[in-house]
């Protein structure tokens, strides 16, 4: 990390877990869409992944963590986590329910720890980059340590 690269809350509380991560800085880069970022940080786009905060028709929110590359099917994320149907949440509500802003939105660290999924292509790489909870910073875990984090499942939610 270079002059004192800040410390995100998700990488304090990786490092409170003791876990491993690699963390990344592309502020300079300007980069702002998912594929950018991939692209900035020269890496495959299918293993850089994108939080998204929706809500169910029961009014449950849920959080589902996808590919840069790929959009949110909402209806197989409905039926993975049993809802009748889902939205995404609007963006002027997911700083007050999560404690992220869009762009920075992290399944680590929320507020509230929501049921979250993560699209199964995860499982392709072992190791998937996410954001590290503040836009310009993401982090890199193993699929195996973001359990000792967050609970999650995984399930095929992207198209």
């Amino acid at each position: 990390m270079s002059k004192k690269d800040e410390k995100t809350n998700v990488m304090r509380i990786l490092d409170q877990k003791k876990i491993e991560y690699k963390s990344y800085n592309y502020l300079q880069t300007g980069a702002v869409n998912g594929m950018e970022v991939a692209e900035a940080l020269n890496e495959d786009p299918g293993m850089v992944f994108k939080t998204l905060v929706t809500v169910g028709k029961s009014k449950t929110n849920y959080v589902f963590v996808v590919p840069v590359n790929k959009e949110l099917n909402l209806k197989k994320a409905a039926h993975s986590v049993g809802e009748k149907s889902i939205e995404m949440i609007k963006q002027k509500e997911l700083l007050p329910l999560t404690g992220y802003i869009h762009g920075g939105c992290s399944p680590i660290g929320m507020k509230k720890q929501f049921a979250t999924t993560i699209d199964s292509s995860a499982e392709n790489y072992g190791r998937i980059i996410f954001s590290a909870g503040k836009i310009g910073y993401q982090v890199e875990v193993s699929l195996e340590d973001l359990k000792k984090v967050i609970r999650y499942q995984l399930d095929e939610i992207a198209e």
